[in-house]
Parts: structure tokens; C-alpha cells; sequence
């Protein structure tokens, strides 16, 4: 029998069925959790469950190994972990970017690079190196080449040391940690949270330690229900939604978030969001209304049952021919540019919305 779980690392129990690591028989490899996961899809313990971030965070420190740490793209505001190297003193720290794939291909490598690299500066992050990885879940020359990399910086900085897996619930690192090892062993998901506790595997002559997703309380993710997560996780490239605009207009993520663009003139507006969240477009004169009306139906998913619990966040004012972003923490965002006013977003009080310059 093996005492704790191959998927997600937690101890095995037969006593408590609504407990982590339950089992029905001490003889199985897999928790019940893990099991339902595996074979159907089916997450029946909410992602908040497990293991804090800083527990996590200590865990890690403990750990003699050079730290490769999975930063989605698509969520990149909700990935970061601003002054990450005081939080892990003396650690050095490879930054893997993964989802390349769901972005669009006309944004090259290179100019997310350079992205990238100057969000670190402005985050207090230092990083020894830059792996942009996608396609992990297909098999072929991208994926192997993406493998070689890690590979190759873990000889060059990891050395004789072990390395340790690291990055935000729903990153990518356990499909990321499973190419490497050549496996389907840990448990993964488009539900954030499916690693536990820390996972302990042999991987070219050292140990690799698969470490739980760190929790961040103000992403989307952490506030739906397992069921509505599968709406506004993207799975497949983006197609961004485009439009331009010539007065006053409001603009529906779903029911999960709102923004109204004051316009004086011409304006653009592109969104990037899952290819299942709709994306309902409006005059701003007539938003409230409809907000009252269709929250919760035709405005779903949603997270309030009324605008007057959804908290208010007003945008810099655009400068010239300067683009912004217009970020939702985990669930997208939209580029806006053009002749605007004046830019407000209402979104659960739980979730962080971010503006910054344009990524795409």
C-alpha cells in the first residue's frame, strides 16, 4: 500500500469520507478525489482546501533546489507573485511561461519576452532565465524542445542540487511535470487546486518536488464553483473579440464583470477571453437596466445578485495612442485604445482588476 496518494501527494485515510485523502481501501494508489478526477472529470472538494501559500512557501524553503517556477500567460497579473525572490531567500528561480499556445500566434516570442521581462522590474523579480512552453499537452517537436530546455537549465543552474515545481493553482505545472517525467501519475485539471501537498519524484539522477498551486483569493478562479470554471478556463487558441466603437457603450463579461467606456470619439475594443464566456455589448445608457434585469440568466456566470454588491474600479486616463489592458484577474481581459473619455469596471469585490500597458 502506498501512503500517500500518487496524484496529488496527500496522506491516505479510510476514516473521514469528506476528508482529504479519503479511500475507500488502503490498498489504492489514488484518493477517491483523485480517482473521480482521473476517470471523470469530477472535483468534489473546493480548491481552497489543502495546503496554504505559505505553508507552501515554507515547504519549499526547506527544499535544497534550484526553483522552476510556472507562470500562466493567459493569467499572467494573477500568476506574478510580486518580490517572489524575498520570499524565497537564496533560491535561484527559473521562470516558466506556459498557455503559449492559447495566445495568439501573431504575438511573438520575442516580443513576450520583452514583456515579460520588463513586468519583472516593475514586480522586484529576478530570474535566471525565461523558458516559454505551450502545446505540453500534445505530442511532437515543440513539446520535446520545450522539455530539452528545462532539461538543459537544470544542468546549468540546478547542478547537482534537486529542483522543485512551483507556480499559481491551474498554471499548467503538473501537465508540465508529467511530460517530464513521461507519465500521466499526477492529477490534472482545468479545476485549480488538484495538487495537494508536496509530490516527491526521481528525475534524471536528482529529485523533483511537485509542490501544491499557491492560492490567489483575488482571481475568478478562486471564487467559482467547480462546474463554471470550465466556461472561463481557455482550452483552445483565443480569437479575440473586436469591435469599434463611436459612442458611449458597456461591455458584459459574462455577469462576472462590467466596463463602460466613455468615448469621444473613434475607439477600439478587443477582448481576450474563453472562446465559452459571452461577451455582451451595449449602449451605456441602457446597462443598468439590463444588469437588473438579467443578471444571473442571460448575464452568467455570475457571482453577485446585484450591482450594488459589485465594486467599482476607475481606469487611467489613455494618453495619445497608447493601448491599455484592462485586466480581470483569471477569468481575461480587454485592450482598449482611441479617443476614450473615461473607463469604469464593476466586478465581484473578491477579484482584483488590473490596468496595464497593452500586452498584445
Amino acid at each position: 500500500m502506498s501512503e500517500f496518494c500518487k496524484g496529488c501527494g496527500v496522506k491516505l485515510q479510510n476514516e473521514d469520507p469528506k476528508a482529504l485523502g479519503y479511500v475507500p481501501a488502503l490498498d489504492s494508489q489514488y484518493c477517491q478525489r483523485c480517482y473521480k478526477l482521473r476517470h471523470y472529470g469530477d472535483v468534489t472538494i473546493n480548491m481552497q482546501q489543502g495546503i496554504s501559500t505559505s505553508q507552501t512557501l515554507e515547504k519549499i524553503n526547506e527544499l535544497d533546489g534550484t526553483v522552476f517556477w510556472t507562470v500562466d500567460l493567459f493569467n499572467l497579473e494573477s500568476n506574478l507573485v510580486s518580490r517572489l525572490n524575498h520570499k524565497l531567500p537564496g533560491k535561484e528561480i527559473i521562470m516558466i511561461l506556459t498557455k503559449r499556445d492559447i495566445l495568439p500566434a501573431t504575438l511573438t516570442d520575442a516580443k513576450i519576452k520583452s514583456y515579460i521581462e520588463k513586468r519583472l522590474k516593475e514586480e522586484d523579480i529576478q530570474v535566471k532565465d525565461i523558458i516559454i512552453a505551450g502545446y505540453m499537452t500534445k505530442e511532437g517537436g515543440k513539446c520535446e524542445s520545450i522539455i530539452h530546455q528545462i532539461e538543459k537549465d537544470a544542468d546549468k543552474f540546478a547542478k547537482n542540487k534537486d529542483v522543485i515545481f512551483m507556480g499559481m493553482a491551474n498554471s499548467g505545472k503538473s501537465t508540465l511535470v508529467n511530460k517530464l517525467l513521461g507519465s500521466k501519475e499526477l492529477t490534472i485539471s482545468r479545476n485549480p487546486g488538484t495538487t495537494l501537498d508536496v509530490i516527491e519524484r526521481d528525475w534524471r539522477g536528482r529529485k523533483l518536488y511537485d509542490t501544491p498551486g499557491l492560492e490567489n483569493d483575488k482571481s475568478v478562479l478562486s471564487w467559482l464553483p467547480s462546474l463554471e470554471l470550465k466556461e472561463v478556463i481557455p482550452t483552445k487558441p483565443l480569437k479575440p473579440y473586436i469591435c469599434q466603437i463611436y459612442e458611449d457603450q458597456s461591455f458584459a463579461a459574462g455577469g462576472l464583470a462590467r466596463m463602460d467606456v466613455v468615448c469621444n470619439g473613434k475607439a477600439s475594443i478587443v477582448g481576450y477571453f474563453s472562446l465559452s464566456l459571452p461577451i455582451h455589448r451595449g449602449k451605456l445608457a441602457d446597462a443598468d437596466r439590463l444588469w437588473n434585469e438579467h443578471l444571473g440568466e442571460m448575464l452568467s456566470p455570475a457571482l453577485d445578485e446585484s450591482l450594488d454588491t459589485m465594486k467599482t474600479w476607475h481606469a487611467p486616463r489613455l494618453k495619445g495612442k497608447e493601448k491599455m489592458d484592462v485586466v480581470i484577474q483569471g477569468l481575461g481581459w480587454f485592450c482598449v485604445s482611441g479617443d476614450i473619455q473615461e473607463i469604469t469596471v464593476k466586478a465581484h469585490k473578491g477579484i482584483q482588476i488590473t490596468f496595464r500597458k497593452a500586452m498584445i
